[in-house]
């Protein structure tokens, strides 16, 4: 990656530079005309991997006031850059073009956390420089070679005499010469591999929504890696510039989010992460037949004989010492991330392990073959062995419901873990997903997973709604002892993500309908809705900080779930409000959503605030920005029954919409939603019979 500031001088401050492989290969790259820096004009991205600078020089002694010269900067992240001078003066430029380079070979992970080292001595190369120290070294190598290397100072000059009307260029590159020694990391999609995913065409009133999916799809590709073990399957990164690396569940949030477009992503995604599911040596690694010993989860969550459960609760007995060792088997790695004000940190593998089953499931239905689900199926069984394991008896957390999976029963006893509202939510999905899994792949256990579904919704309704003068709300939590967190939080909204059912319906959700409606209506106030999207702590706590993470920010994704769940059950007023928060945010951003910005209430003529510590672009954020808009067609298939439900938003919050190069069953799936909310399937597979809800 590259990061400069607007006028693009590379001045090594905070994270300026070059970067490859955690590693900044440039810090300063300073460009002077004649001694002077260009005055900048323009600085902008043309795609996520490349940027335009544009600035100007007047030659010296020249009375006209137009700039004769103008710097023109192509910057590419992989350490490319071309710097053309054009003269539009009426006489020739005579004066040098010099290039300040310089770097201290830091890791990315010490210049996100502010030290800077010292820059290293420049060596001359034939050229160029090359810098080395810290076990690593670097190299800037330019063409065409410049006349002088001032090594001491980091200097490269070039004598220019440009012509009036002519243009000169030099192109310069960074390279990575010795990188640091960290196993075989990821690759970026290599040259050749096409995008997991269809790039749709896109035609509607609104045409914000237009330019957001196409900046987010782009955005989402530049976060592209190849798995190390099996390069065919591609997943996300997390995020630039903090996390470039695999973290499970926004890679799973991301393949989900565009299953619209096509199921390679998340295929590759389930396998790369299939692959390093813990539990998995042995028979019962993908690949293996279906049902094979180790999968975990052929048993429903009432049966005694895996995970020492109660078959009157579902709820977990006291574990023994082998019932111990098998407490993490099933789990998708996954590291902690920040709770918020009011609840510890929570274990990122708790939502991974049960958003696989879900992706797994969703897939399913939108058309990746059966072949490919079967193979993956054993690391489902073992992730419902996990969430098996991981209901609490009472010692543990609250009796029946679902805690964090990162810990031993042996720890959970020790120091009892609260039981949060969107976990419940996840968990209740993910045992409904799972349950269709097993009954289509002649699994057993699907009529227990349905039957521990239904006791938790009702030990939802009675233990998790706390009444207020407002009408009510959901508890963010359960603590250990039972009693409920009153706290407020846009973590609610995954009770409004109920999943994609059989025949494109939707499972019945945690809440009852009077509670949903309830729900609703608070989420369309004020304390919640700043007017750019969901806060993720209501205004009204006296914790509220409109920068926290998880105290008041708002973060992209759950904003968008809010928007979907909300039209789809029904409360399209509701939904239409956040979604113009949205749209109104992204054209503030370019049309590319952080990961998360400030939840300040809006204000006119008044932009969002950015968030320092925001990834951008960031894969949740740029595939929920994808999924806000298809979702709004209503398009809900079930390939398996050759099926797909279609029913549009009836309030077209973005006027008329067209949808074309859409993949259902893999084939082009194309959809016009008119201005009043009909809609009309264009384009379908012919094995699909069409249906409205």
């Amino acid at each position: 990656m590259a990061l400069s500031a607007p006028d693009g001088q590379l001045r090594g401050q905070g994270l300026h530079g070059f970067f490859r492989a955690g590693v900044r290969t440039v810090a300063r790259m300073e460009v002077r005309l004649g001694g002077i820096e260009p005055m900048p004009l323009q600085g902008t991205l043309t795609t996520s991997a490349s940027a335009r600078f544009l600035g100007s020089v007047r030659i010296p002694g020249d009375p006209d006031p137009d700039p004769a010269l103008t710097v023109e900067r192509l910057r590419h992240a992989d350490g490319a850059e071309t710097i053309t001078v054009r003269n539009t003066g009426a006489r020739p430029a005579r004066l040098p073009l010099e290039i300040a380079l310089g770097t201290d070979l830091g890791l990315l992970t010490e210049v996100a956390a502010g030290r800077r080292l010292a820059d290293l001595p420049g060596q001359v190369q034939s050229s160029g420089l090359r810098w080395s120290g810290h076990g690593r070294a670097a190299a800037v190598s330019a063409r065409p070679s410049p006349h002088a290397v001032l090594a001491g100072a980091g200097v490269l000059r070039w004598d220019l005499e440009v012509q009036p009307g002519a243009r000169w260029s030099v192109e310069l590159r960074a390279e990575l010469e010795t990188a640091p020694s960290s196993g075989r990391p990821p690759t970026g999609r290599g040259a050749g591999v096409p995008l997991p995913w269809a790039e749709p065409e896109i035609r509607c009133d609104d045409s914000r929504a237009e330019r957001l999916v196409t900046r987010s799809l782009d955005a989402l590709g530049a976060l592209l890696s190849a798995d190390s073990d099996r390069p065919t399957d591609l997943y996300t990164a997390s995020g630039a510039p903090w996390r470039f690396g695999l973290t499970a569940a926004d890679a799973l949030w991301a393949a989900r989010f565009t299953l619209p477009l096509g199921t390679r992503l998340a295929a590759g995604t389930l396998r790369a992460l299939a692959r390093r599911q813990q539990g998995t040596a042995g028979s019962g690694a993908p690949g293996a037949p279906t049902g094979s010993a180790g999968s975990g989860g052929a048993a429903g969550p009432g049966a005694t004989a895996a995970a020492g459960t109660s078959g009157a609760t579902g709820a977990t007995g006291a574990a023994g010492s082998a019932e111990s060792a098998q407490a993490s088997d099933g789990l998708i790695p996954g590291p902690l991330r920040h709770g918020g004000p009011e609840l510890p940190p929570t274990c990122t593998a708790t939502e991974a392990t049960l958003l696989f089953v879900t992706v797994l499931a969703e897939a399913w239905r939108w058309g990746l073959p059966r072949a490919e689900v079967a193979e993956l199926l054993p690391a489902a069984e073992r992730a419902l062995a996990a969430l098996r394991a991981s209901l609490a008896d009472g010692t543990d957390g609250p009796e029946g419901f679902v805690v964090d999976f990162g810990r031993s029963a042996e720890e959970r006893t020790a120091r009892p873990v609260p039981a949060r509202c969107e976990v419940q939510a996840q968990a209740h999905r993910a045992a409904l997903h799972g349950a269709d899994l097993l009954e289509a792949f002649g699994r057993p256990g699907a009529a227990e997973w349905r039957a521990w579904a239904a006791r938790l919704r009702e030990r939802f309704r009675d233990r998790f709604w706390v009444d207020d003068l407002s009408g009510g709300r959901p508890a963010a939590a359960l603590l250990p002892d039972g009693r409920p967190l009153p706290a407020l939080a846009s973590t609610v909204v995954h009770l409004f993500d109920l999943g994609l059912a059989a025949d494109g319906e939707a499972y019945e959700g945690l809440l009852d309908r009077e509670q949903t409606r309830v729900l609703a209506q608070r989420l369309a106030t004020p304390e919640l809705d700043c007017g750019w999207g969901l806060r993720t702590l209501t205004a009204k706590s006296p914790r509220f900080n409109p920068l926290g993470h998880r105290s008041g920010a708002v973060r992209v994704h759950e904003t968008v779930l809010a928007v979907t769940g909300l039209a789809e059950a029904g409360f399209e007023r509701e939904a239409g409000a956040l979604l113009e928060g949205l749209l109104d945010a992204a054209a503030h951003f370019d049309s590319r959503l952080p990961e998360m910005y400030a939840g300040e209430q809006k204000v006119a003529d008044c932009p969002p605030v950015p968030h320092p510590a925001a990834c951008r672009p960031a894969a949740v954020a740029s595939a929920a920005a994808v999924h806000l808009v298809l979702a709004l067609a209503g398009v809900r298939p079930d390939v398996p029954a050759n099926r797909v439900t279609v029913r549009p938003a009836s309030t077209a919050p973005l006027g008329e919409l067209q949808l074309t190069g859409l993949r259902v069953a893999g084939e082009t799936f194309s959809i016009r939603v008119s201005r009043i909310g009909v809609a009309v399937v264009e384009e379908a597979a012919a094995s699909l019979q069409l249906g409205a809800r």
